[in-house]
């Protein structure tokens, strides 16, 4: 399965000075990286991709970083759940990139 997430802190004491909250999403992005699961992250989401247990299990990881650091958190998750195919985040790309050649 692959599963994009977003995942991000409320409340006043978890924004960055900028008003940003790339202090909250590193610590979800550095459970995501030392999970050790295929994953790719991009400025709106991260992807995740393996079975479906150790997949939420980041997701939930991640979510109880980001919660030490704020108040409030929200989670968007968006899931392919396909049975039998593996490497898909890339696959995916590759077969719209033939399409587009």
């Amino acid at each position: 399965m692959i599963v994009a997430f977003s995942v991000a802190p409320s409340g006043a004491d978890s924004v960055d000075a900028d008003g940003g909250m790339s202090a909250a999403v590193a610590a979800a992005v550095r459970v995501v990286r030392d999970s050790g699961v295929t994953h790719q992250t991009t400025a709106m989401f991260t992807y995740l991709e393996g079975e479906w247990d150790e997949v939420m299990a980041v997701v939930k990881a991640a979510t109880d970083a980001v919660a030490a650091l704020a108040p409030r958190v929200s989670l968007v998750l968006k899931a392919d759940i396909r049975p039998g195919f593996d490497d898909q985040l890339t696959a995916k790309v590759e077969r719209v990139d033939r399409h587009l050649e």
